[in-house]
């Protein structure tokens, strides 16, 4: 037996298999686009549809661990709560077994057809929907060649005393296969390599059924190494969820693996199987009509459905569980990115939804700067004066992180024209909005400026100022709103109220020249007052070119 060669078979062709599910689940992802950030923030107001939206959203990425991951960013950037999160990772377990039905059907024979279809949709077709199919197919072909390269690695494991041996030891010890299963799983990051190993082992006669099955339930247990490694670094909600994932799945094991000594999940299975042939008109079959690859795919698909029917019930005993194993501690003011979670820059319609979440942030924030500078401006409280001048840092702080992300995100990437358009709007948008908030600190400087030299301004200037001031302040919110619900009729509402804004500021201007030419008013409050209605005429400036980026992505 030559060991170098079983190895290189094994791990090249395990390489190419996890290279196919990768090369499906990017194509998937990108052909989904935007539609998977929005099924998982919609489609999980109870735990049913959220167990259903877990489902859906890994059979479309083909990975549960995938999932795991996103849900686990969501969670911590405050997207789903920690109840909504384990609906979808119970979810996430039956979705998984897609691949191992696809696996079941067997389709060696055909993997190099097509692994050439992917290819020429790839490399001879313009449209990117296209081009995401093809990568999806070549994927798909590609996991059943890396199947084949497996098989004849492990081969030989069938005459070999040392596995022979460890295979009866898996089944006279069944903790022992979990055990295997759990390693294996958890080093490969991939439930779905471990299930095609044992599906390529059990087709060629190394590996029973029984022999198989406890392996199996320690997969279930290993595919959350990947979640919780997701959820080093985050915050409580976060790894409460990775936690959610890893009891979950413990859980199951520990109420089937004793089912399944006791012969009592066989016989269920079997006769789970048995009704569905026979629900099925015109199609006969049964059991033992199953290749092997198919028998462990209905196993893998039978626990994960029952379980997850048996634990949905207790979504909320589990959540309190992991919520006091994981308590909540006395944090201080956190004025870091909420949304900027960086384990979902792969994703990028999701990456570019979150850099939108925190760019609307950033931008209540500005708004914020401008409310406690025109009230300082008009109170001199020392408190307004701090935190506008906090609120100002934060905005600066986010243009950096939010540009840093974002150009991750896209960076090296071939972008379709929808995200394409929305990052630039969203690097665009994010300096304009920065701009806002300088000119609000112009105004605290000259709030100060007016202090030190003891300057006044009349009634009527105030008075005027303050309407101007509520104008400006609408015009923020409404861009705002523009932006994030991308209306265009909001955003051309923006630039006729600008118009207005431009008006009166120039009355004002004039009115308040009149007053420093009637010497009502001083030259050195003039040129402060004057200034204060350039800044705020500016900010509603910025405000037009957010508009403008919703309207035709162009600056106004």
């Amino acid at each position: 037996m030559d060991i170098s060669l079983i190895l290189f078979t094994f791990f090249g062709g395990l390489g190419l298999f996890l290279y196919g599910i990768k090369a499906m689940s990017d194509g998937l992802q990108s052909v989904a686009g935007d539609k998977l950030r929005v099924i998982l923030e919609k489609g999980t107001s109870s735990p049913i549809r959220g167990v259903l939206t877990g489902t859906l959203v890994t059979a479309l990425i083909q990975s549960s661990s995938g999932t795991t991951v996103i849900v686990v960013g969501l969670v911590n950037a405050g997207l789903l709560t920690l109840r909504q999160a384990i609906g979808v990772i119970m979810g996430s377990n039956i979705g998984t077994t897609i691949t191992a039905y696809l696996i079941g059907f067997n389709l060696k024979d055909y993997a190099l057809p097509i692994i050439a279809i992917g290819v020429l949709l790839i490399f001879f077709t313009k449209k990117k929907k296209y081009h995401y199919i093809g990568q999806v197919i070549f994927g798909f072909g590609l996991l059943f060649f890396g199947m084949e390269i497996m098989g004849q690695g492990m081969q030989p494991l069938r005459s070999s005393d040392f596995f022979i041996n460890l295979m009866v030891n898996v089944e006279n010890n069944a903790l022992l296969g979990v055990l295997i299963g759990t390693i294996f799983t958890g080093i490969v990051q991939s439930s779905s390599a471990t299930i095609g190993i044992l599906q390529e082992l059990a087709n060629q006669g190394a590996v029973t059924i029984s022999q198989a099955i406890p392996i199996l339930f320690g997969m279930n247990i290993g595919t959350t190494a990947t979640a919780l490694l997701a959820a080093i670094g985050t915050s409580v909600a976060a790894r409460r969820a990775a936690l959610s994932h890893f009891l979950f799945n413990v859980l199951g094991t520990l109420i089937f693996l004793p089912l399944f000594i006791s012969g009592l999940f066989l016989i269920f299975v079997k006769h789970f199987t048995n009704g569905i042939y026979l629900l099925l008109p015109g199609v006969e079959g049964n059991w033992e009509s199953l290749n092997p690859m198919m028998q462990i795919a209905q196993f893998h698909g039978a626990f994960n459905i029952s379980n997850t029917i048996l634990l949905i019930p207790f979504v909320s005993a589990l959540a309190a569980l992991v919520t006091k194993l994981i308590p909540a501690k006395a944090e201080e003011i956190d004025l870091a990115p909420r949304y900027l979670e960086p384990r979902l820059l792969h994703n990028l319609p999701v990456a570019l939804n979150n850099a939108k979440h925190e760019l609307l942030r950033m931008g209540n924030i500005a708004y914020d700067t401008l409310s406690n500078a025109i009230e300082y401006f008009f109170t001199r409280k020392e408190e307004n004066q701090n935190a506008a001048r906090t609120c100002e840092a934060i905005v600066d702080k986010l243009q950096n992180e939010i540009e840093t992300y974002v150009v991750k995100a896209i960076s090296g990437k071939n972008l379709p024209d929808a995200l394409s358009q929305k990052s630039h709007t969203i690097l665009q948008a994010v300096g304009d909005i920065e701009r806002m908030a300088d000119h609000s600190d112009n105004i605290v400087e000259l709030a100060d400026y007016a202090t030190t030299h003891g300057l006044t301004f009349s009634d009527n200037a105030l008075n005027d100022l303050e309407k101007l001031v509520e104008k400006v302040k609408e015009i923020i919110l409404l861009s705002l709103q523009a932006l994030e619900k991308e209306d265009k009729k909001l955003a051309k509402e923006v630039i006729e109220k600008d118009d207005v804004i431009d008006e009166i500021e120039k009355e004002l201007r004039k009115a308040h020249i009149a007053r420093v030419n009637a010497r009502t008013c001083s030259g050195n409050v003039g040129a402060v007052y004057l200034d204060i209605l350039s800044n705020l005429e500016r900010i509603g400036d910025h405000s037009v070119n957010i508009a403008g980026y919703v309207i035709g992505n162009k600056t106004v």
